[in-house]
């Protein structure tokens, strides 16, 4: 099971690719995962059938209940079964649907076949988390596939509403999986979940939060399977492709809910709750369903509504908690998936010959295409209930399991009879529709014809006859889910003697009939009923009342003042944190010590007064430094608390904070703007002490509020001991959070690359200007602007040769390469000490990051402060030689090496469970080496490197965004150093060239 889901996503990811070369013909590879899972899980069925259900494991999280339990039982078999084979054939039904010239193919069948493994994966798990995991994925690859025209209003809306409305019962289904798994006895195993039923966990539990649970469960389940009053998102689906259609909206993603509650009803379907959310909606959904179906023009939209009526009937059947009912629900579950999938292909046939699927223009269909015709014939009286084919054992099924019943059995059975009319109804005037010679209406040029497109149909369709002739072997197949349920067991036949349900069934064909012929007047007496209210229109109003409020919110919250937006954040940290020291009654022992050192003291004097003069000043480059006093500060702290490898960090982040800011400041304004309003000022500096006091607070509370031995108590040990490393931070970081690690490092290398973008991008349509930043400069020149004071540059610009943008290239002198790039900058730009020094100290700032890298798990240093350090290093070089320098340096792009840091570290945190263990699992290596002696190796240094790497990456690409980009922007602009603007001849021709190709790209 969990090789067919990563053959899903491996095909799923390759499909692009194998469209882009064989066109539609690459449907048939697609299909033949699918294919394969179907065979695989037909070959199952002998195991399954005996009671010896294949199980997997994957250990992921188990400490959070996440673990990859795979189980195929008869519920899961006969689900895996309709996921794999009838998407299999969908597949194959697109090699011809879709045009050869059809746009989009690659991604359609990406997101088919993911959609399909997440269904498969959905239908096999017995972990509620992974199915919820399954169940969210489904509704994305559902979305994109609803909305593959996306050139069209229609699939847009359709698929927003889809994804809208699924996902909100999705979360609610979390809520009551969470809510289920942390109960007294209760388990995010689905089947141990069944196991203790709704008796086992209201033991331990209150039946309120049981029935709580539940509600929230259904929730999700009767979102996803378009249930009222979340039925109208399937009919608005139908603006997607017809396999789309015959695959999610019949046979898979509808089918999730469904599979769901008859999951759960063994357990639950004693509960109140369960009874009054199921039955009334899924009767109710039933009957609206077939009733607006006989309303449709479309044929398409007729199956649409007709599918909404076949999923309340089959919702009501597997949720009612009888062991008879749910043998019928089960059969009309796979009778349903066979017939309508056909009737969604057919239709798609119909179109793709005809162009149209008005049912009022076709005409003469069913005459010159027999065969299509007779498959969609089968399947509609397959879905009437009409013998001897499938629909009908399956509805003969529920009538005998509910007429023998109490009285709210006859009802739901009466109730049923009525959805059954009106399926008839409805399914006759389809299949009139499509198919029949119709008097005054021409008959129907018919454009294409193919026997690939035809075959999934017939097949579909001979399934549906075939189930219905041999009932007994049917049942066979599905008693092991049926008889989890309490009752009288039930029977699938096509002749179970005389009595009620035969009535019912020959008053269903009679009236359903009658119906039919009636048609005419039945849609005008429709169409002068009006309703005043419609799901579909309370769902509008919510949405523009939601985006109306969330306008206004916005206008008045999200003023664009900074200081506005912090003032909030500030004030409700502070006004919340005090109100629950205040009131929430903990008793705290005022135990303080006011140092531990006496060298402390001076320090904090110092930063506080950084910190004051900081908020005082007026220019920002000196308000910069003075924030840096106070975090350096802050590391000489940590170092007197006896923290080195603490104070190491703290000194390499703010020294490459403050590279940050001033290379921002460039292009600010020397001073901040004039705020002459003493109010204001004495408003902020009130807030900024308020909070500074209440978070000092907060911490002095919450150390004197501890009951229980602090952690840190057998830290230091646990680390050596789990971690093989003295350096308690490092083994924190790389080895015992090292998920968090992993997590902190991803978002880093996202925030890096959206910002780069922002910087980078060039025009509208998103392409980079060739220039880049980051190139190796030409050693023999350098670089800098025409106009200098320094009459030797004069003298040289008389003999120069080159022109490279605004600038004046000429050969230097000798004597003056101590670093490559320098000789790119103009003499007043350069030191000739800083040029040394840096030449002087790089590679031994190198190696002494790679010596914090490799010493780091038992001395101060990791892979975080290495990769700072060598950051710092680079930083030189960039101030030293400028932009070119910079490309010198480290000629390599940012992103290769956040990615191959990400990469690393990825890789080696799954690399253990190729040999057994579990996911980041670390292990040691002792070992002697000639002149290092004994040298003991933690496999976690390999993760480490990729922290290293993706801290150095992301220095590399602050120093090339807000460094060389920024450099390049003042060229552009003509800037001189002091950020005035000296327009250049050069400038003004680029600004030219760029503003023509702009208005070329408009106009074209």
């Amino acid at each position: 099971m969990i090789q067919l889901l990563i053959a899903f996503a491996v095909v799923a990811l390759a499909m692009p690719v194998v469209m882009r070369w064989l066109g539609r013909q690459g449907f048939f590879v697609a299909a033949l995962v699918p294919l394969a899972g179907f065979v695989w899980t037909a070959a199952q069925g002998p195991d399954v059938l005996n009671g010896e259900y294949p199980q997997q494991t994957l250990t992921w999280v188990p400490e959070l209940g996440l673990a990859g339990d795979f189980r195929l039982d008869t519920l899961s078999w006969i689900m895996a079964l309709l996921v794999t084979g009838i998407g299999a054939l969908v597949l194959i039904y697109s090699t011809r649907y879709f045009s050869r010239k059809a746009s989009g193919l690659g991604r359609f069948a990406a997101f088919f076949v993911a959609f399909a493994g997440a269904m498969f994966g959905l239908v096999t798990t017995d972990n509620t988390l992974i199915m919820y995991t399954m169940w969210e994925l489904t509704t994305v690859f559902s979305f994109l596939l609803i909305g593959h025209y996306r050139d069209r209003r229609a699939s847009r809306r359709a698929a927003m509403e889809a994804i809208i409305v699924t996902t909100a019962g999705g979360l609610a289904m979390l809520g009551g999986i969470i809510l289920l798994g942390e109960l007294p006895g209760g388990s995010y195993s689905l089947t141990q979940l069944v196991e203790a039923g709704s008796s086992g966990l209201t033991e331990g539990a209150s039946t309120g939060y049981v029935a709580t649970a539940i509600v929230l469960i259904l929730l999700g389940a009767l979102s996803k399977s378009a249930i009222f009053p979340f039925h109208f998102w399937l009919p608005a689906a139908m603006a997607a492709p017809t396999p789309t259609s015959a695959y999610l909206h019949a046979a898979a993603m509808v089918k999730a809910g469904i599979y769901l509650v008859a999951r759960l009803a063994p357990g639950f379907a004693d509960i109140t709750a369960w009874q009054w959310t199921i039955i009334p909606a899924g009767l109710f959904t039933m009957v609206l369903g077939g009733y607006r179906a006989l309303r449709q023009n479309d044929t398409k939209l007729v199956l649409a509504y007709g599918t909404v009526s076949q999923l309340g009937f089959m919702m009501v059947l597997v949720g009612y908690g009888n062991a008879g009912v749910a043998l019928a629900g089960l059969a009309v579950l796979t009778s349903h998936a066979l017939f309508k999938s056909c009737l969604f292909l057919c239709v798609g046939i119909v179109d793709w010959m005809t162009g149209t699927r008005d049912l009022r223009e076709l005409s003469g269909v069913g005459r010159r295409r027999p065969i299509l015709a007779t498959a969609a014939g089968i399947a509609v009286l397959s879905m009437a209930g009409i013998p001897p084919f499938a629909g009908f054992v399956a509805k003969e099924a529920a009538l005998h399991a509910l007429t023998y019943g109490d009285g709210m059995d006859m009802v739901v059975a009466w109730v049923i009879v009525l959805g059954s009319v009106l399926t008839l109804a409805y399914g006759l005037r389809f299949w009139w529709g499509c198919f029949a010679s119709k008097p005054g209406v021409e008959p129907t040029e018919l454009k294409n014809r193919s026997g690939i497109i035809l075959t999934p149909p017939v097949l579909l369709a001979g399934a549906s006859l075939l189930l219905g002739l041999v009932p007994s072997w049917w049942e066979s197949l599905l008693r092991g889910h049926a008889d989890l349920s309490p009752g009288e067991p039930g029977h699938l036949t096509l002749w179970a003697g005389f009595g009620l349900p035969v009535v019912m069934t020959i008053l269903i064909i009679v009236a359903g009939v009658l119906l039919f012929i009636a048609r005419v007047p039945f849609e005008a007496a429709q169409r002068k009923l009006s309703i005043p209210f419609s799901a579909e229109g309370t769902y509008r109003r919510m949405i523009v009342g939601l985006e109306n409020v969330a306008s206004d919110v916005t206008a008045r919250a999200q003023t664009g003042s900074q200081p506005m937006y912090l003032t909030a954040i500030l004030s409700t940290a502070a006004l919340a944190g005090t109100l629950s020291l205040v009131f929430g009654g903990t008793a705290v022992e005022m135990n303080y010590r006011w140092y531990d050192s006496v060298a402390q003291i001076p320090v904090v004097i110092i930063a506080c007064g950084a910190a004051i003069l900081a908020a005082r000043a007026r220019r920002r480059l000196k308000a910069v430094l003075l924030l840096s006093i106070s975090g350096y500060c802050v590391a000489l702290i940590y170092e007197l608390h006896g923290a080195p490898d603490l104070a190491l960090t703290q000194v390499l982040v703010e020294t490459i904070t403050l590279v940050v800011f001033v290379l921002v400041l460039r292009r600010l304004p020397s001073y901040f703007s004039n705020r002459p309003m003493a109010t204001s000022r004495w408003f902020r500096a009130g807030l900024g002490v308020v909070v500074g006091l209440c978070v000092g607070a907060f911490a002095f509370f919450s150390a004197n509020a501890r009951i229980h031995v602090p952690v840190s108590a057998d830290f230091a040990s646990e680390a050596y001991d789990f971690g093989y490393g003295q350096n308690i931070v490092n083994v924190t970081l790389v080895d015992i959070r090292a998920w968090d690690t992993l997590g902190e490092i991803s978002v880093v290398v996202s925030c890096a690359i959206g910002v780069a973008s922002l910087l980078f991008i060039r025009d509208r349509k998103g392409r980079i200007d060739p220039l880049r930043n980051i190139a190796k400069p030409n050693t023999k020149y350098r670089v800098w602007r025409r106009g200098e004071d320094d009459e030797r540059g004069r003298v040289l610009v008389q003999r120069g040769a080159n022109h490279l943008g605004d600038y004046q290239v000429r050969a230097p002198g000798r004597n003056q390469r101590w670093l490559p790039g320098a000789s790119t900058l103009a003499p007043q730009r350069r030191s000739v000490i800083f040029e040394v020094g840096t030449r002087l100290v790089y590679h031994t700032m190198l190696i002494g990051s790679l010596f914090l890298l490799f010493s780091g798990h038992n001395l101060p240093g990791g892979g975080f402060a290495g990769g700072l350090l060598a950051g710092i290093a680079l930083t030189l070089r960039y101030l030293a030689g400028g932009r070119y320098e910079l490309g010198a340096a480290m000629p390599v792009h940012p992103g290769v090496l956040m990615g191959a840091g990400l990469t690393t570290a990825t890789v080696s945190g799954l690399f253990p469970i190729v040999l057994g263990g579990s996911t980041l699992q670390s292990a040691k290596f002792e070992f002697l080496l000639p002149v290092f002696g004994e040298v003991k190796f933690t496999t976690v240094i390999v993760f480490d490197i990729g922290v290293y790497l993706v801290v150095f990456g992301l220095v590399l690409e602050i120093l090339r965004s807000l460094g060389a980009e920024v450099d390049r922007h003042g060229e552009v602009e003509g800037l001189d150093d002091d950020g005035s603007v000296t327009p250049t001849p050069q400038a003004d021709r680029r600004k030219e060239a760029v503003t023509s190709r702009e208005a070329r790209e408009s106009l074209s």
